[in-house]
């Protein structure tokens, strides 16, 4: 029997459930016909926070994001929240095991946890501040930045402060803090290059820190900045009381710039205006990724063009200023002005007139 009369008896066994070996053999085994590679089923979306989807900013833009898109897509939405910064391994676990088709570590801490658990249980997961830790139908980095919006945030400071002084608090300097504040930095600089800008950093991790941003953000007012720019998760909300519990070096209010998310509904007349972030394009692409076999093989990004990232315009912009800001926004969006992200943590300090490490040692 030649070797193609072998191969058409095996497929046609293999229609029937199974195959006769001939040659005298009289044994019957089963056939496996392999499944293509490429060809994931997502039931399942699993997402993990540091903190409670309360924040107005990463965590709950991120949590409402996953939820979006599993809605949207008919998908069972796995959430664990609230966990802090510490070890992550056994909740990882807990969501592999519970049938999560991919786990979204929504955590700079996290990004060494969910890779080990994700291949030991062989489930993708989602990661950031890692962009060269993706790897093919396992990792998939999403370290986004935005930066484009930022620099509009930098044009509305610029053209807001009236002691001539803009403030940037960071609770730590990863990579998409990092590319904010050097945008900002641009903005202000191309509005008005004789304002200054005055850094702080709360410290290396200090996210979750509100007591210390509010202690960095009145050291910094009280350096003569009326507009501040802050990063910060759980610690942006100590930025917002000392914003509108401070007054200015020259005796009026002072502003605030938050990031991520919108904290409208507690605004008391000093949010200015925030950079926001949609993630729900993002993750919907990630599982488009992970049906397409194409899941870790590319970086995500957010931008002003499709509004994935945007500047949020409140009562408290004059139109004027916002008619501006939106003209430079047009720029970028015609590509007429480039803006290029800067990560490393040592370019944005050289942006700055002057530098605070509260609480690095």
């Amino acid at each position: 029997m030649t070797k193609a009369e072998i191969f058409a008896r095996m497929l046609i066994g293999a229609r029937a459930g199974a195959v006769t070996l001939g040659l005298g053999a009289a044994a019957v085994l089963p056939i496996i016909v392999a499944q293509p590679a490429d060809a994931r089923d997502v039931k399942k979306i699993a997402i993990l926070t540091p903190e409670d989807p309360t924040d107005y900013g990463w965590n709950q833009q991120g949590f409402d994001a996953a939820k979006t898109v599993a809605e949207k897509l008919g998908i069972e939405f796995m959430p664990a929240t609230g966990l802090g910064y510490g070890d992550v391994h056994p909740t990882l676990r807990e969501l592999a095991d519970d049938g999560a088709s991919l786990i979204i570590a929504h955590a700079s801490g996290y990004n060494t946890a969910a890779p080990e658990v994700g291949a030991e249980k062989n489930v993708p997961v989602a990661i950031v501040d890692r962009p060269n830790d993706s790897k093919a139908d396992a990792i998939a980095d999403y370290t986004l930045s935005g930066h484009e919006g930022a620099y509009l945030a930098g044009v509305l400071a610029a053209r807001t402060t009236q002691t001539k002084a803009v403030g940037i608090v960071v609770s730590g300097e990863p990579p998409s803090w990092n590319s904010q504040s050097a945008a900002f930095a641009q903005g202000v600089k191309a509005t008005n290059a004789d304002v200054k800008i005055l850094y702080a950093v709360i410290g290396p991790a200090a996210y979750s820190d509100a007591a210390g941003g509010r202690r960095v953000t009145d050291s910094v007012i009280g350096a003569g900045a009326d507009v501040i720019f802050g990063q910060g998760d759980g610690a942006s909300f100590g930025m917002l009381q000392s914003v509108e519990t401070t007054k200015s070096t020259a005796g009026g209010n002072v502003w605030f710039i938050d990031v991520i998310g919108d904290k409208t509904p507690i605004d008391k007349g000093h949010l200015l205006s925030s950079v926001v972030w949609n993630l729900v394009p993002v993750y919907t692409a990630m599982i488009e990724d992970l049906k397409a076999d194409k899941f870790g093989t590319h970086p995500y990004s957010i931008q002003l063009a499709d509004d994935s990232v945007h500047l949020l315009k409140t009562s408290h912009i004059p139109d004027d200023v916002w008619t501006a800001v939106s003209d430079v926004r047009q720029q970028i969006v015609d590509g007429k002005l480039k803006i290029e992200p800067i990560w490393e943590a040592d370019k944005v300090r050289a942006l700055m007139s002057s530098i605070t490490d509260s609480g690095v040692q």
